[in-house]
C-alpha cells in the first residue's frame, strides 16, 4: 500500500495513521493497530510500522500502555474538536469518506460528481413511464431475471460493438444497479482475503473501501498527466502479483486524466503476462467536451482478462442507477452467483424505462446538450482558479478539476471552515490518504451548480483558502 517515494516508508505509515487520528477514526484513549495487523494491512515490515509509532509517541500523538499496546493521546482543546459532540459537526469532521462528504448539505455544492438536475431530461420521463405501461401492462408485477433484461443486454452489447469495437454478445453483459454496485460484484466474485489489487493513485476512495472489506491488500501505481507509469505498473505487477488492477482511464476520477491509446493497447498484455484481471470503471466516457477520448482498454483485449464497467447513472437519469459489466463468458458464472445473493436482479421497470430512452434520439440530444452545458460550467469554475496561484490540469470531459493549494493549506481543515459558509467540496485525503502531499489537494465538481453558484461559491472558498 506504501508507495510514496518521496518519503520514508514509516513516515507514510505516520501520515497514515495521523489522517486517520485527527479525522477521529480512532479517538482519545483509543487503542491502535497492532504492529502486527497494521504491518499485513498495509504490506509493510513489523519494523517499519514499529519505528512509525515510536515516532508518533514521541510526537506526543500517541502514548504506550505496557503489555497492552499504543493509544490515541488527548489532544489540546481546539475550535473543532470543541464542536465534536454536535451531530450536525461530526457528520462532517470525518472527511475520510467520500460518502460523508457528499452527504454535507451545502448552498454551494462542489462536492457532488453528478448533474444538476436541471440539465436532465425531466419532463421526458412522465411521457416515457407511460407509454412504459401501457406497452408492457404487466411489467410492475415482473421480476428481471438475474443477469439482466435480455432486450436491455442485446441493445448495449449491439451499441458498444457498433460504436468502441467491442464485439460483445447479450450473454457477456451483466445489468448492476449503479456503477458501485458493479465494483463490489466483481471483487465478491474474484478477490480473496489476502489478495493483492493494484489500485491508481489517488483513486476513487469508495473502490478502496469496498475492496479493503474483501480482505484485499492495496498496492497503488501512480498516475501523471500523461498517463501511468508502465515501467512502474509492470513491476509491481511481477513482484506482488496483483489479482486486479482496478482503473478509471477515463477522465480518471479525481484526476480528469485520460489515459493515451498506446498505454491502453499494452495494459492487456501485461495483464496477460502476469496473470492479472483489469477492472475498468467507465463511468463519465460520454462526457467530452471537445474530441472523443480513446477506446476502452476493453476493445484491445484478446484474451478476456478486463472486466469493462460502463455506467449510465450519472448523466442520463441518475434515478435508475442503470450500469453494466462486460466481460467474457469464464466470469459470469461467478459475477451471477454474488449479484442474486445481492439483490436477486436489478429492477425490470427501471431497465425497461432506460431500454426505452437508449433506443430514442433524446438520448443523444441529451448527451450533446450535456456536454455543451457543461463545458460551459467548467470554464466558469476555471477563471475563477485563474485568480489564484493554485494549480490544476484542465479535464478534457468528466465532471470534476482536481486542484493543489500552496503548502501550508490544509483542505480538511479548510473544509470544515467552508461548511461555515455553506461550501462543499472533497478532500484530496479521500482519494489518496497514504500521500502526504494530498491534505493540499482538493476535488472541486462543476456539474451540480449553475454557473452564478459556481462564481460566488468559488470566491468564498478562494477568500477562505487565501486566509487558513
Amino acid at each position: 500500500m506504501m508507495t510514496d517515494n518521496s518519503l520514508k516508508l514509516y513516515e507514510q505509515v505516520v501520515h497514515y495513521l495521523v489522517v486517520r487520528i485527527e479525522a477521529g477514526e480512532w479517538k482519545e484513549h483509543e487503542k491502535l493497530p497492532s504492529v502486527r495487523s497494521l504491518s499485513e494491512l498495509l504490506g509493510v515490515h513489523r519494523l517499519t510500522v514499529f519505528k512509525a509509532y515510536q515516532e508518533l509517541k514521541e510526537r506526543g500523538n500517541v502514548y504506550v500502555k505496557d503489555k497492552s499496546g499504543y493509544y490515541v493521546s488527548p489532544a489540546d482543546p481546539s475550535p473543532v474538536t470543541d464542536q465534536a459532540d454536535d451531530p450536525a459537526v461530526s457528520a462532517w469532521l470525518h472527511w475520510d469518506s467520500l460518502a460523508r462528504v457528499q452527504s454535507l448539505e451545502a448552498e454551494f455544492q462542489f462536492s457532488k460528481s453528478l448533474i444538476d438536475p436541471a440539465l436532465l431530461p425531466n419532463r421526458y420521463w412522465g411521457e416515457l413511464m407511460r407509454d412504459l405501461l401501457d406497452l408492457y401492462p404487466r411489467l410492475l408485477g415482473t421480476y428481471s431475471t438475474i443477469q439482466g433484461d435480455l432486450e436491455l443486454r442485446s441493445a448495449l452489447a449491439s451499441h458498444l460493438t457498433t460504436r468502441e469495437r467491442f464485439y460483445l454478445s447479450a450473454d457477456e453483459v451483466l445489468i448492476t444497479s449503479g456503477a458501485q454496485q458493479a465494483i463490489d460484484v466483481i471483487s465478491r466474485s474474484l478477490v480473496r482475503p489476502g489478495d493483492r489489487v493494484l489500485m491508481e493513485r489517488p483513486t476513487y476512495g469508495p473502490a478502496m473501501e469496498i475492496f479493503r472489506k474483501q480482505g484485499a491488500k492495496l498496492i497503488f501505481t501512480d498516475i501523471h498527466p500523461d498517463g501511468y507509469d508502465l515501467e512502474q505498473i509492470e513491476r509491481l505487477m511481477k513482484q506482488e502479483k496483483p489479482r486486479v488492477f482496478y482503473m478509471t482511464p477515463t477522465f480518471q476520477n479525481p484526476t480528469g486524466i485520460n489515459i493515451p491509446t498506446e498505454q491502453r493497447k499494452q495494459l492487456p498484455e501485461l495483464a496477460e503476462q502476469y496473470g492479472c484481471f483489469l477492472v475498468e470503471d467507465d463511468s463519465t466516457y460520454d462526457i467530452y467536451f471537445k474530441e472523443k477520448p480513446p477506446a476502452p482498454i476493453f476493445t484491445y483485449d484478446t484474451t478476456g482478462h478486463t472486466l469493462y464497467i460502463r455506467s449510465y447513472s450519472k448523466y442520463v437519469v441518475p434515478g435508475l442507477r442503470i450500469a453494466a459489466i462486460m466481460c467474457r463468458p469464464r466470469f459470469m458464472p461467478g459475477l451471477q452467483a454474488v449479484k442474486a445473493l445481492t439483490d436477486n436482479g436489478s429492477p425490470l421497470l427501471n431497465q425497461k424505462l432506460f431500454l426505452r430512452y437508449f433506443q430514442s434520439p433524446r438520448m443523444h440530444q441529451h448527451l450533446s446538450k450535456l456536454r455543451t452545458a457543461l463545458q460551459l460550467r467548467m470554464e466558469v469554475m476555471e477563471q475563477c482558479l485563474q485568480q489564484t496561484d493554485w494549480t490544476w490540469t484542465r479535464p478534457e470531459g468528466g465532471l470534476n478539476i482536481w486542484a493543489e493549494l500552496p503548502e501550508g493549506v490544509d483542505t480538511g481543515r479548510l473544509l470544515h471552515r467552508c461548511m461555515e459558509h455553506s461550501v462543499a467540496f472533497v478532500p484530496g485525503t479521500v482519494f489518496d490518504p497514504s500521500d502526504a502531499d494530498a491534505s493540499r489537494k482538493l476535488r472541486l465538481s462543476f456539474s451540480y451548480a449553475h454557473e452564478q453558484q459556481i462564481r460566488e461559491g468559488m470566491s468564498r472558498l478562494i477568500a477562505l483558502a487565501e486566509n487558513t
